[in-house]
């Protein structure tokens, strides 16, 4: 016999069944809860298994491993949720919480992937191997932007800089500065610059985002001061990263919580239209709707507000032309 197909309001009504049995939840009656439910936060996920904590948090209580009703949205690291106790410390997740927000990128298929739940924040660790390009900075920032998230940016290794570099690294840090983003410059090998940027991560959930091999688990480590992530090398051959994390996972540090993603060499923006590219460049948006036609492309059109902004140094050369690369990748178009 086939499982029968659930229509799409038959899945909202069991989805928001579930949000009212949350324990805690706006007006949840928690008398009509069963003893065995209790809050929970996935902290890590392996396919259908999920590591999920129980709420409040005990740090003396290990995760327990749990499996998901086949009628709940794939869920990932953040996401808060009920459990029903199991046998041998097992457990199945039974109802998701919705998200307060989300950080994700494109599957395969060109559907939006989410990656963590529930975050303050989003961190874009670079570091001067391998070596940082605008152009993924740029599409990492758009997306945080599409999402309404706050993002920042993170110079690690910088105890590896030659003085060229570092001059070269300067030069585009200072671009994203002046576009209101907040950088940090630190090395997780001497501990430089982590003053600061701890106390900017305190009393938040951060997503650590970035390519393989800039060091985003020894940035944990650091914070941490322990071997909470492992580390993986370089690769000798192309100075690119290996794949060290393997799925998103929460980390309780002092005073903050870290989520470290699996690190990527390729993030496309298939996701999102080219209105929320332009907004994505927060720089642009001054000027929106004050090009003198109002399907202005924003190349060589009289009367455009981005090309005169440009003039006046308001608005990066290199950003502009990173906004174009992008836009066609995803088809064109104004803003």
């Amino acid at each position: 016999m086939t499982k029968r197909r659930l229509s799409q309001r038959q899945q909202t009504r069991i989805v928001e069944k579930q949000q009212r049995e949350l324990v805690g939840a706006p007006g949840a009656d928690t008398s009509a809860t069963p003893i065995n439910k209790c809050n929970g936060r996935v902290i890590s996920h392996f396919g259908q298994q999920l590591d999920v904590e129980a709420l409040p948090v005990d740090a003396t209580q290990a995760p327990v491993r749990c499996f998901q009703r086949a009628n709940l949205p794939a869920l990932v690291t953040g996401d808060l949720v009920v459990w029903e106790a199991g046998e041998a410390n097992t457990g199945v997740i039974v109802v998701a919480a919705k998200r307060s927000s989300v950080f994700g990128r494109p599957a395969f298929d060109g559907n939006f992937k989410p990656m963590a739940a529930n975050i303050d924040q989003v961190l874009v660790i670079i570091a001067p191997l391998p070596e940082p390009f605008m152009n993924l900075i740029d599409r990492y920032l758009a997306a945080i932007e599409a999402l309404g998230l706050n993002a920042a940016l993170v110079l690690n290794k910088c105890d590896l800089t030659t003085e060229l570099a570092q001059f070269d690294l300067d030069k585009m840090l200072s671009l994203y500065e002046a576009c209101g983003y907040a950088v940090y410059r630190v090395s997780a090998l001497d501990g430089s610059g982590f003053d600061r940027l701890q106390q900017s991560l305190r009393g938040q959930t951060t997503v650590l985002v970035g390519q393989s091999g800039v060091g985003k688990s020894s940035l944990i480590n650091r914070l941490g001061r322990g071997d909470e992530a492992l580390v993986g090398a370089l690769s000798e051959a192309k100075a690119k990263g290996t794949h060290t994390t393997t799925t998103a996972k929460l980390f309780h540090l002092p005073e903050l919580d870290l989520i470290d993603s699996p690190g990527i060499r390729e993030f496309s923006l298939g996701h999102i239209t080219p209105a929320q590219l332009f907004d994505g460049f927060r720089e642009f948006r001054q000027c929106a709707g004050h090009c003198k036609f109002r399907d202005c492309k924003h190349r060589t059109e009289p009367g455009c507000a981005i090309l005169a902004a440009v003039a006046r140094g308001e608005i990066a050369q290199q950003r502009l032309d990173s906004y174009f690369q992008i836009l066609q990748t995803i088809g064109g178009g104004s803003e």
